[in-house]
């Protein structure tokens, strides 16, 4: 049976670059899982590749069809966005082990669709100053910078990832990101005992 390793960290953490490096990692063989969002495409992205991109109309076809398997909606400084995970045949865990990048509420979800035992979380986390230099950073490679939607998303994260939800979700590992070869190399060594 595989597992399902779920990424999870506040904005900025360094997220999306362990995971690229993971997937690209040959020793774990990991699958990834192409999630759903109604948000606009960003500079840089393509359908299919970060994001499968959606509208409400396809949304609301896989939720009647019971396909959704979790599904969060944030009130950005833009609209609405939802993103969710949806049960299209991706995941085949008589077959293959998978990472994907998570919510703390979408880990939660995700583990009570396939349960506890298949599904494991890796906390990365940053210092807060740290991780705001790296978003305003980011930001400013955008087209037309969001910086309100990036506070908001900074603050939100407070939220989010309280040390209590951290605690009752049962996030007993953290990896901290003060150099990203370091940390996926200590990832990769912990994914290894699951394998």
């Amino acid at each position: 049976m595989g597992n399902l390793f779920c990424l999870m960290g506040k904005s900025s953490s360094g997220k999306d670059t362990v995971y690229k490096q993971l997937l690209n990692e040959e020793a774990l063989s990991l699958q990834r899982i192409i999630p759903y969002t109604t948000r606009p495409v960003r500079f840089g992205e393509t359908d299919g590749i970060q994001y499968n991109f959606v509208d409400e109309r396809r949304l609301a076809e896989l939720e009647e069809a019971g396909k959704v398997i979790e599904l969060r909606a944030y009130h950005t400084m833009q609209g609405v966005w939802k993103y969710f995970t949806v049960d299209d045949g991706q995941i085949n865990l008589e077959k293959h082990n998978y990472l994907t990048i998570t919510t703390l509420e979408a880990y939660l979800e995700i583990r009570r669709y396939f349960g506890k035992s298949a599904v494991v979380p890796i906390y990365i986390e940053v210092e807060d100053g740290e991780r705001l230099q790296r978003a305003l950073n980011r930001e400013r490679l955008q087209k037309t910078p969001g910086y309100a939607e990036l506070c908001r998303r900074f603050l939100a994260d407070t939220e989010d990832f309280s040390e209590e939800k951290l605690e009752e979700a049962e996030i007993k590992v953290r990896f901290v990101n003060e150099n990203i070869v370091k940390t996926r190399d200590e990832i990769i060594v912990y994914i290894q005992t699951f394998l």
